[in-house]
């Protein structure tokens, strides 16, 4: 045999690197090996940082600062399996840093992560890609790139997964994603109830509950409520309320049953199962207050539909409500009454909460929470809504008091609850002299100028049920409120502009309130209303009428006409015809001016007592146009009755003759009929002509010192007396009206025939007066030579002192005249029904007395003057 030679070993090719174990204690150095081609470098590298993103965020802001997020990204589509899971498993925990999810939304990498979902894949890459979602979808961008790149429906499969943890993942994400509506509408075609309900079945309380959150969301939707009926959800929802070991999820469960609650179909259903009853019992026998308190808020919910509240009444919900008003929690108070508010649109719940409800409520408005208070003030508005039975319970409640209280609250909403409720109580009278006993008007004071227009409008609602009584006014009058009011009339929203003209038109009942709503520019506002078609409205024609009725002179200056309600009283003046939008300037600053040659201002003043009478010891004395002109609400009267009330009686008139012919301008007349007879007698006249002019007062003139007075009329007051006397008591309207024509037309110049109108110089006795007076406002007694317009004038004022109905009309041309109405003569005795009356015009020119039936068109009467 031979002898053996060793085989010698061959060296490694030189070509060939050899292999090295490295050990990085950096992160910086793992990183960068987040670039070799090498999978197994690639997966132990992906492998140590995710045990770095594992210890804390600050590590994940590292990881982002060192620039690994771009290169993990590739390797989420790497072919090796293990290096994509390493990769999808880092980007699970990274995703959850707000930097890492901005940065990954701009790398697009949402695909990538979304194909990890795939069946074929692992179930921990679902677990962390699924994970990595959940993360993404917490913010708004998220949740569009997840559903622009069909994220929901891998997501949705998800959830029958056998990992629990892929599960939690996966109802997370879907429940983040059906916060946006749009995802909701998709969700409903890939029927997400079974999965979803198969997961109330699962052993871990977090699962359970993020698939109760997401029931919750999806059941907003009537199609996700029909599909949850469908698969027998409401069962499970009821047994997990039943379960008291899963008194954690009752609150969510709760939620979901209270959205299925708002359709009829599941109502009945839940009615005929016994759900609803367990439910109730539930809420009131629960002592954990969120299970209470969305207990009360599923009944809300569905108390808004009217049959649900019929299938609630039945089912005595009221009882159930009226025990969480007694709850020791805010939030259970609060949502039993926002209940209670609902219910209360079924009347016989209405009725039920008279005695065991109002009392209890009425206790939650003087809470220290400001919300429980709100709560309470909107269930007892709705409840006091169309019922006088709970506003009195509200009363015997001692609601009053906080309800005043509530006004000064900071919250909107329990202000103008409150006021409705004051405004629902303030319809009964005995309690609006309550309401206005505890000074409403300064309590509101604060709402009327609140910068909400739903406290505004019920603020100014509330002003308009309570200013019903002249107290109420002087005391609104006095604390300011007029002011703010008026502002509201300017509102934009259409609302609060009715509400506050209607509390405008109230205020305006009396003169002196009438008054100062017009000096604050009431009138001005409500007539630029009403001449807008958008913004004008009832009440805002209504409150204008109201005050121009208050202010007669005003009214017959812009619309020309005084109706037979129209009470002409003292201080009423006839400035003639202005447009509308003009000012008419007070009569003081009208007595006040310089004489000019305009139309003669014409002034009713038949008061004896306002002023000082004039002597000729002091001719410059100023007699003055007046203070504020009183309240003439003793003179108004129904134009048909009869009644001594409001004018002159002859104990007042002591000091003037009955005749009137010792009056100065009594005795002027009297000349003037004497110089007839003959002309020697001129000088005479003219001398005493002269004396009257110096007794008649000076008006123009005056001392800013002296209160003013409008200027007097003692001719005036000579008539009342005389008509007071001869004509009130005649018994028939028709004999009155003749004898009073004849007695304006005596008065101003007699019967003046057709012919002779261009002979009769009334121009020039005006313009005389004028003079004399030294004034553009001529005391309508003064004038003795009158046509049209003085005479109806005068005889519409003296008609309303005694009661006799009549219009007064302006016409062109100088022309005025009064509209009367009587029944036909012809046909009183006639059997059945009155006719109508019908409309004449009283003669007080040409026959005075004569009664003319006034005919279809203006124009006839025109063409007969």
């Amino acid at each position: 045999m031979g002898k053996k030679i060793k085989k010698e070993v061959e060296p490694p090719p030189k070509d060939v690197f050899d292999p090295l174990t490295i050990e990085s204690k950096k992160a910086a150095t793992v990183v960068l090996m987040l670039n070799s081609p090498e999978e197994e470098i690639l997966a132990k590298a992906c492998e140590a940082i995710y045990k770095f993103a594992l210890k804390g965020e600050e590590n994940k802001a590292t990881l982002l600062e060192l620039g690994a997020v771009e290169p993990l990204t590739k390797l989420l589509t790497h072919e090796d399996k293990i290096v994509r899971r390493n990769a999808t498993m880092i980007f699970g925990i990274l995703a959850s840093n707000s930097d890492v999810k901005k940065l990954l939304r701009e790398l697009e990498v949402m695909n990538a992560v979304i194909a990890q979902l795939a069946p074929e894949e692992e179930v921990v890459i679902h677990e962390f890609a699924s994970l990595c979602l959940a993360n993404m979808s917490v913010e708004y961008t998220g949740k569009v790139q997840i559903f622009e790149h069909g994220g929901l429906e891998p997501l949705i499969r998800l959830l029958s997964s056998p990992d629990p943890d892929v599960k939690k993942n996966s109802i997370e994400c879907i429940y983040n994603l059906v916060q946006d509506f749009q995802c909701r509408t998709t969700l409903q075609e890939l029927n997400p109830i079974p999965p979803i309900l198969e997961l109330l079945k699962s052993e871990y309380p977090i699962i359970q509950l993020l698939a109760l959150k997401t029931l919750g969301s999806i059941t907003c939707d009537k199609e996700s409520r029909a599909m949850l009926k469908d698969n027998q959800g409401l069962d499970q929802l009821t047994k997990i309320l039943e379960a008291k070991e899963l008194n954690d999820l009752h609150v969510e469960a709760l939620a979901v049953i209270a959205n299925c609650l708002e359709d009829m179909d599941t109502m009945m259903l839940m009615q005929q199962t016994g759900g609803l009853k367990k439910l109730l019992s539930f809420a009131e026998n629960s002592t954990i207050p969120d299970i209470q308190k969305n207990a009360a808020k599923a009944i809300t919910k569905a108390a808004y539909d009217p049959e649900n509240r019929k299938v609630f009444h039945e089912q005595e919900v009221e009882k159930c409500l009226v025990t969480l008003l007694g709850s020791d929690s805010d939030g259970t108070k609060i949502a039993a009454s926002q209940a209670i508010s609902a219910m209360s649109e079924n009347s016989s719940s209405k009725d039920f909460f008279n005695t065991q409800g109002i009392p209890q409520i009425v206790q939650l408005l003087k809470s220290d929470n400001e919300e429980v208070r709100e709560a309470a003030a909107l269930a007892l508005a709705n409840l006091t809504t169309n019922s006088s039975a709970n506003a009195n319970a509200a009363a015997e409640a001692e609601a009053i008091d906080p309800l005043i209280s509530i006004l000064s609250s900071k919250r909107d909403g329990a202000i103008a609850n409150a006021a409705t409720v004051l405004t629902n109580m303030a319809i009964q009278e005995p309690l609006r002299s309550i309401i206005q006993s505890h000074e409403v008007m300064h309590a509101l004071l604060g709402p009327l100028q609140s910068t909400n227009t739903v406290v505004q409008s019920t603020a100014a609602l509330t002003v308009a049920s309570t200013a019903c009584d002249m107290e109420a006014r002087n005391e609104l009058r006095s604390c300011g409120g007029l002011e703010p009011l008026v502002e509201l009339l300017n509102s934009k929203n259409d609302e609060v502009r009715r509400h506050a003209s209607w509390a405008v038109m109230v205020c305006a009942s009396d003169e002196l309130t009438a008054v100062e709503l017009c000096r604050l520019g009431a009138l001005d506002v409500l007539e630029e209303i009403n001449l807008s078609v958008s913004r004008k409205n009832k009440f805002s024609e209504a409150a204008y009428n109201k005050l121009l009725n208050n202010n007669l002179s005003l009214k017959y200056s812009q619309t020309g006409y005084l109706s037979s309600i129209n009470i002409i009283s003292d201080g009423f003046y006839d400035y003639g015809r202005i447009n509308p939008g003009t000012k008419l300037l007070p009569l003081k600053e009208l007595c006040l001016q310089e004489l000019n040659d305009q139309r003669a201002i014409l002034l009713v003043n038949s008061k004896s007592d306002v002023s000082p009478p004039p002597s000729m010891e002091d001719k410059s004395s100023d007699v003055g146009y007046g203070r504020s002109i009183s309240s003439s609400s003793s003179l108004r009267r129904a134009s048909k009755e009869k009644t001594t009330a409001g004018f002159g009686s002859p104990t007042e008139e002591k000091s003037e003759p009955a005749s009137g012919r010792n009056t100065v301008l009594s005795r002027g007349a009297a000349k003037e009929k004497g110089s007839r007879k003959g002309r020697g007698k001129k000088e005479e006249e003219k001398v005493k002509e002269e004396e009257e002019v110096l007794a008649v007062p000076k008006m123009a003139e005056g001392s800013p010192d002296k209160e003013w007075y409008p200027p007097p009329d003692p001719e005036l007051c000579v008539y009342v007396y005389e008509i007071t006397k001869s004509i009130l008591p005649i018994l028939n309207i028709k004999d009155q009206i003749e004898a009073l024509a004849k007695f304006v037309a005596d008065k101003m110049g007699g019967r003046i025939p057709k012919e002779k109108m261009s002979d009769f110089s009334w121009e020039l006795h005006i313009s005389e007066l004028k003079f004399q007076l030294k004034s553009n406002v001529v005391p309508i007694g003064y004038i003795k030579k009158g046509i049209f317009y003085h005479r109806a004038l005068l005889f519409k004022a003296l008609a309303d002192k005694i009661g006799v109905g009549c219009s007064l009309v302006r016409g062109e041309y100088s022309r005025a005249w009064n509209e009367v109405k009587l029944l036909n003569e012809t046909r009183k005795g006639m059997i059945g029904s009155l006719p109508p009356p019908e409309k004449y015009v009283v003669d007080l020119m040409f026959y005075p007395g004569s009664l003319l039936k006034l005919r279809s068109k203006e124009a006839d009467f025109y063409c007969f003057l």
